[in-house]
Parts: C-alpha cells; structure tokens; sequence
C-alpha cells in the first residue's frame, strides 16, 4: 500500500500545473541515483544522459556511424590525425555556445573510465582545439576504430558536457546536468526515490535526418517528461492499466498476460538484439580473488534456469554460452563446455580444491530490478548447493549501483558477487565488452587483473581481417572461460509497455524519448 501511495503522489503532483502542455509519464527501469554518464555504467543513469546530453557521433540501426553535433569530420592520409568541425547553433542548456574546448574535456574524462576509450587514450597524442568549432585528434598510431569509439551507443556514452564540468575528476560524480541534448533537466524537481522531470529543449536544433537507433534527428514531441518511479511491479501494472502513466519500460514475464488483456496497451519487444545477463566476480577480495573457486561457480551454472527466471518464457529467454552476444559475428563456442555442460558434483570438487573454508559471500540484489533479482535468487540457491557459504543482501537498484563500487571487505561493507546485465550491442566484441578485461584498477566493478587478457584483447584490435578477428575473440574467450572475469547467465528479451495513443517509439537496444509523440 505503501508503494500505491507514493507512486499515486508523483502521478498526480503536477497534473493541475501542467494540463495544457503535452506530459509523457514513464516508470524507468531503476531510480536515478547518479547523474554522471561517465562515473557509472548503470543504464538508467546512461538514459538520463540521453535525455540532456548529445554526442559528435552516432551509430544507426545498421551500425554506421553517422554525425550527430559534428558536422564533418577529415582523416590525414596517413591516418594519424582526425579533424571535426561541429555543426551550427549547438547550446548548451546555460546558455552557453557548445565549444572545441568543452568536447576535448568531455572526451579526455570518458577516455579515462570507459572500455573502447581507454584503448583510444592509449594511442592518443593529443587533442588541440584549432577554433571554436574545430578540433584535432593526433594519434600515436594508425586506429581505425576512431570514429565507432566516438560514436559508442551505450554505457559509457562519451556524452558532451560543459568544459568546467568535465575537467571533474573522471572518478568522483559530476552533479550538474548541463547538456546541449533535446531535454533538460529540472533539478529543482528532482525526487530521489520518486520522480524525475526533463522539459523540452526549446533551442536544440535537430538533425534533418530521420531517426535511426541514437543517430539522426532528435525531435522532441512533447513538452514534458515525468520519469515516474514505481518499484512494486504490481503498481507499476495498475497505473499503465488505468491510464495513470503512458510507457512502462520494462515489465516483468508475470504481468505480461495482465497488461496484453487490455486493448489501449501494447506490449512489444523494441530490442532487436535482446540483453546478457551476468554475474561478477569481486576480484580484489576473498573468496573469488581465488581463480578455482570461481571456476567452481562456472561449472555449477545452468544458463537454462537463468533463462526462465529472467524471461518466464524459452521463447524470450536462451542459453548464450558465448562472451559475446549470440547471433552475432563474434560469438563462439570456444572454451565453453563448462558454460554449456553444467555439472554440479565437479563444481563441488573445485569448491574443495580452492580451499575455500566457508568464507561468508556477499551476494548483493535489487528487489526493485527484476532482471537483477531473479538472477541473484537463482544464484543463491547454486552457491549453497555447492558448499559456499553465501548472504542475500537486498537493496533497491541505486543502492547497489553505489555499493559495488566499492573495494573494500565484506565485513567492511564490500561484496562478493552481482548481478547485471548488458544490452546485446553492449557485448559483440572485445572493444566494447566492459566486464571483459583484465586491466586491474582500469578494469569494470569486480577489478579483475589478467595481462594474458588484455594481451588477447590488444590482439584483437590489431587483427586485419574478420578471420583474424574471428581468431583473437576464439583465443580471448578461451582465456575468459579459464580465468573467469564473470559468468555470462543468459540471453533474453524484455518487453515494453504503453498506452495506445503513444506513437514513435525508436526500435534500439537503448531507450531514446526523443521522436515519441503522445495523442
């Protein structure tokens, strides 16, 4: 009831004030906690930044990179130089002209924490603002993955920000949302734990191009954005099922056949890849710093009940015994017996041989996160079956988002083990794969340290042609199932929800407001 009640106030709070302007009320995945894009790969912090951020580059439905804040953009002949020049009227939301000098630092802080842009600041010699509006990448070496680095789809986003707020400290969170996107933010409205709230940016200028996954033009279509969140899915169905809220972004499989009954809802999947499931080691503390007792977990794990737990459903759940999203070029069956075979009474022996000596483990969960918590109650069952002496702690999604980035013990309040997972773009090859690294401190939350990895890895941004690629990510993967950095879980889709008189939503792994019209 507890639930009902404050979900029924956000509603409902700004219904007097706003009833002439066109008000799009969605539930979000998550509580936005974060509103740093770059210090946090966690999705609803990634789609907030959607809302008020903009990128130079961008990738459509095919995966082409097309221009976005950038204009155009020339390569040296001998490919060691990229020169962009932005596009007119770029603002950010003070007012202030977007600037070579705001898109250096924003990129210099992305490069710092994301996966494909530390690999770019590796090769980088330097970024130099020749005006205004143009601006210079040298590198070290030829790269030919320069323009999809730039253009990455999802977490982390190398969003633009105001130069004085991107020279923060790539690992300490940026609190101020100015962007030059087609909302902005209402901080003054801002309701942790309960609302958020964007209006449309009256000065963006959008593209001409029609829109196509995060590239193309950003036509915001009505006046208002209320993110509305509901952690109790059976509130979250009622509200969308009485007209209270437009778009429920991802429902759980049990509430599916509720909402479909109702003919002014649709219910459809707008992911055309579908999403990983995984779960992660902490690598830097006991027990899983101990590479046995991880191979332990991976022996135990039945990608099949993780599938159904997720999904409710074998046709929008499936095995994926891949480090890289099945369906796609990358993905292969390399080192994956102990993935695709599970075998309980091994995985047992292993649990011995680690010396592992009953160790409390400290699996962390989401109530409010389905995808996260079904996983984490499938998982806590295996590790007691197979001796580990393991401790559900609940939270909601934001406080495990903070929670995970921390180092210290258990007893300290660290932990042992999450849950998350990455949509399917996220994970088609080693460039973009966060959680595959090996890169100590550098690496995603769990600070795995293998250099064979990352000497694989390095292998493969090298390799001059598909096959050679084909090649490096077998290799790679075959280190990863030995090494176990994490445990892909499954592959699955989510479904959306909303009302009927809801138009324009954009097919894409990531979930864009933009051209989304309420009639």
């Amino acid at each position: 009831m507890a639930f009902a009640v404050v979900a029924a106030a956000a509603i409902a709070a700004a219904t007097p004030a706003f009833a002439q302007q066109k008000v799009l009320k969605f539930v979000p995945e998550a509580d936005l906690r974060s509103l740093d894009p770059i210090w946090t790969t966690a999705y609803i912090t990634r789609n907030h930044g959607y809302m008020i951020y903009d990128v130079l580059l961008a990738v459509d439905e095919n995966f082409d990179v097309k221009p976005q804040m950038v204009d155009k953009w020339e390569i040296s002949d001998d490919k060691l130089s990229y020169t962009f020049t932005l596009r007119d009227g770029l603002m950010f939301h003070d007012g202030q002209p977007v600037r070579s000098a705001d898109c250096i630092a924003s990129i210099e802080r992305w490069a710092k924490r994301d996966v494909f842009g530390q690999k770019l600041g590796e090769l980088t010699e330097s970024w130099t603002a020749v005006d205004d509006k143009t601006f210079r990448l040298k590198l070290k070496r030829p790269f030919p993955y320069v323009l999809d680095a730039l253009a990455k789809p999802s977490s982390n986003v190398p969003f633009i920000m105001p130069e004085r707020l991107a020279k923060t400290d790539a690992f300490q969170q940026v609190t101020e949302a100015i962007g030059s996107g087609p909302f902005k933010f209402v901080k003054e409205e801002w309701v942790p734990g309960n609302k958020v709230v964007y209006v449309k940016n009256a000065d963006y200028r959008p593209r001409s191009e029609p829109p196509s996954w995060g590239s193309g033009g950003k036509v915001v279509k009505v006046d208002r954005v209320e993110w509305i969140y509901i952690p109790d899915s059976a509130t979250a169905a009622a509200a969308l099922n009485a007209g209270e809220v437009d778009w429920w972004q991802q429902l759980p499989p049990d509430l599916i056949p509720l909402l479909e009954r109702n003919k002014e809802i649709k219910v459809e999947n707008v992911d055309p890849l579908g999403s990983i499931g995984l779960l992660r080691f902490n690598h830097l503390q006991p027990p899983f710093n101990n590479q046995t007792l991880r191979q332990a977990v991976l022996a135990a794990v039945n990608q099949q009940d993780y599938a159904l737990a997720i999904a409710g459903d074998p046709k929008s759940g499936k095995p994926c015994a891949s480090y890289f999203t099945c369906g796609t070029p990358l993905a292969n069956e390399a080192g994956s017996e102990a993935l695709a075979r599970p075998d309980l009474a091994k995985a047992k022996q292993l649990v011995k041989e680690s010396g592992y000596n009953g160790e409390k483990v400290i699996l962390m969960t989401a109530t409010d996160q389905p995808i996260v918590h079904s996983q984490a109650l499938v998982t806590s069952e295996l590790l007691r079956s197979i001796g580990i002496n393991a401790e559900l702690a609940a939270s909601d999604w934001g406080t495990l988002i903070t929670r995970r980035s921390s180092k210290d013990p258990v007893e300290k309040g660290g932990w042992s083990i999450f849950h998350t997972w990455f949509v399917g773009p996220d994970m088609v090859n080693p460039a973009l794969n966060s959680p595959l690294r090996g890169a100590g401190e550098q690496s995603w939350f769990g600070w795995p340290t293998d250099p064979k990895l990352e000497e694989l890895r390095d292998t493969w941004f090298e390799a001059g042609t598909p096959a050679d690629q084909k090649k490096a990510a077998e290799d790679l993967q075959l280190r990863a199932f030995e090494t176990v950095p994490y445990v892909p879980t499954a592959q699955f889709i989510i479904p959306t929800a909303y009302r009927t008189n809801i138009t324009g939503i954009i097919k894409s792994p990531v979930t864009f407001l933009w051209n989304v019209e309420k009639n």
